[in-house]
């Protein structure tokens, strides 16, 4: 069944056409002026509006414009005596030659354009709502996934709701980023006290129902739900009517991870589609919401070791303070005694008494290395840059350690490439880590055997160190002065090459236990040398020996532009 309207003001048209219609299972009027061809549009949008080309309308072609504004697909035929210039306004024309077999037929055909217009325009709205809805999930999506704030999350979930269902009232309980469960209410209206403390009641009561024959995860009573309160338009305010609202409930979870539930509450029912969409952004917003409970608990860890590494940086300062403190007199005291002032000493005596020195001064060492190691993880560790020779630092050290080598029978060689560059380095620091590497192979290389210092100019292309230390070698760029010290000791597994450079590690072996050690010489090695914007690295074969090698720029005039910083950072 159709709705026709006829606007004529001819009485002869108008008699016939109703002649035609009576009786068939079509809704017709008739209608002669403007205004009740406007009433009747509004009172019951005609499908097919038929028109009288000589009507005394004003101005025919604007009405009909303005009709079209109101009923767009509505079919409008024109009733003349010719086929020609015919207004483009018009869907079609009747004649007045036409039978009434041929109206009737002209008529009925523009009802069924009409209604495959309507099944059409009904089908792409709804393939528009689809579409926005997709762009609108797709946005909220990539919000999601643009933070580990728990705050922000829930508020895009609420905004992706809104958008799309247009709802009047939601009530989200979360338990994520306060430290006491809260309730959300994002309203359109305000809402008033009692109303709230309704809310809030209905809240627990879905909540504490998802988990009736479970565990509660949560405690939550009216006491200690906080509200939180976003209203749209504080011009008005919703009643208790707002319960009789269409409503869809869901929790927020993530398999036997719970993060909180929502109500959502809208005045037009929700249709099937709607409940799809609503449970898609829930579910969704689940998986950030647990990736954001991991990183507040990793930032939390964080704190809590950045804290115990304060209290362990004082601790260590404090503690090597007070032992250098008794230590420093004592070994005053030891060298007074041992030098004969206070009497002379029968060989046990002296034999002690150099034991005594010798436990002192390992006991000093053993404090310098932890103050360093501290300074160093502290980027505290001051450094005294300037151009200089690495030739300076090698005689240096091997000034004192050529007698120490020839006491334990072991070849002690340095072979040096002339003309080395400069270098832009901290002398002390440099001849700390040479030592340091020169002392380990003291300890480890056994009597008739040697060891060699190596100075010499390479690219980095043409560093080749073992697979361990690839990666960081691949990173240097240009010309390194490369010193290395090589020995023919006990060597390394090659599984235990890295541990070597761990704090505290010593490698299990007879010798390793024998010869002692904190096992932070090389630790603070590798933190000197990465001072100097360089790297350090060990190729080594188990019983065949060691080679430690590490690697400083060449002072270029890029380096002299650079700011190298006197402190680590």
């Amino acid at each position: 069944m159709g709705n026709i309207l006829l606007v004529t003001d001819n009485d002869n048209i108008t008699k016939r056409y109703q002649t035609i219609f009576n009786g068939k299972l079509y809704n017709f009027n008739t209608c002669y002026t403007e205004s009740s061809v406007f009433d009747s549009v509004e009172s019951y949008a005609p499908d097919v509006l038929i028109f009288d080309e000589n009507i005394n309308f004003q101005n025919l072609p604007l009405t009909i414009k303005k009709i079209k504004t109101k009923l767009e697909n509505t079919q409008i035929l024109i009733i003349t005596n010719q086929t020609e210039n015919l207004p483009t306004y018009a869907n079609g024309f009747i004649l007045n030659s036409f039978s009434d077999n041929q109206i009737t037929t002209a008529i009925e055909n523009h009802l069924k354009i009409k209604e495959h217009i309507d099944k059409l325009y009904l089908k792409n709205s709804d393939m528009k709502e689809s579409l926005y809805r997709l762009n609108v999930l797709y946005n909220t999506s990539s919000q999601f996934a643009g933070t580990l704030d728990t705050k922000e999350l829930l508020n895009f979930m609420i905004e992706g709701l809104d958008r799309s269902l247009s709802f009047d009232l939601t009530c989200t309980i979360s338990f994520g980023f306060e430290n006491e469960p809260v309730l959300i209410i994002n309203s359109l209206y305000d809402i008033s006290d009692e109303l709230i403390n309704a809310l809030k009641l209905r809240a627990i009561l879905n909540y504490k129902s998802l988990f009736e024959e479970k565990e509660i995860p949560f405690e939550v009573d009216d006491i200690n739900l906080k509200i939180i309160k976003n209203i749209k338009n504080r011009n008005e305010k919703f009643s208790f009517s707002i319960f009789q609202f269409d409503n869809m409930f869901a929790p927020i979870d993530l398999g036997d991870q719970f993060f909180g539930c929502i109500e959502i509450f809208r005045k037009k029912a929700f249709s099937s589609d709607d409940a799809a969409y609503f449970q898609t952004i829930v579910r969704q917003v689940s998986l950030p919401l647990k990736s954001a409970g991991l990183y507040k608990k990793i930032i939390e860890k964080n704190d809590e070791l950045e804290k115990l590494e304060r209290i362990k940086s004082d601790f260590i300062s404090i503690v090597s303070h007070e032992l250098r403190t008794p230590i420093t007199p004592l070994k005053n005291a030891l060298s007074i005694l041992s030098s004969g002032r206070c009497g002379e000493w029968n060989d046990d005596g002296k034999h002690f008494l150099d034991m005594a020195k010798r436990n002192v001064n390992q006991l000093i060492n053993i404090i310098n290395d932890i103050l360093d190691l501290n300074k160093i993880e502290a980027g505290m560790m001051i450094f005294a840059y300037k151009k200089m020779n690495i030739h300076s630092v090698i005689e240096n050290v091997k000034n004192n350690f050529i007698n120490v080598a020839k006491e334990n029978n072991i070849e002690f060689n340095v072979i040096e490439q002339d003309n080395l560059p400069d270098i832009y380095g901290d002398t002390q620091r440099l001849e700390q880590i040479l030592t340091n590497l020169v002392s380990n192979a003291m300890k480890f290389t056994p009597a008739n055997k040697s060891i060699t210092i190596k100075s010499e100019l390479k690219n980095a292309q043409d560093i080749i160190p073992c697979k361990h230390f690839e990666k960081e070698i691949k990173s240097l760029r240009g010309n390194y002065v490369v010193v290395s010290v090589r020995d023919e000791g006990i060597g390394i597994k090659d599984e235990n090459i890295l541990k070597a450079f761990e704090m505290f590690s010593q490698i299990e072996n007879s010798l390793t236990r024998k010869v002692g050690g904190t096992g932070l010489g090389l630790p603070i090695v590798k933190g000197m040398v990465k001072a100097h914007k360089g790297e350090i690295w060990c190729n080594s074969v188990e019983n065949e020996g060691s080679c430690f090698s590490f690697a400083i720029p060449v002072l270029t005039e890029e380096l002299k532009n650079e700011t190298i910083p006197k402190e680590m950072v």
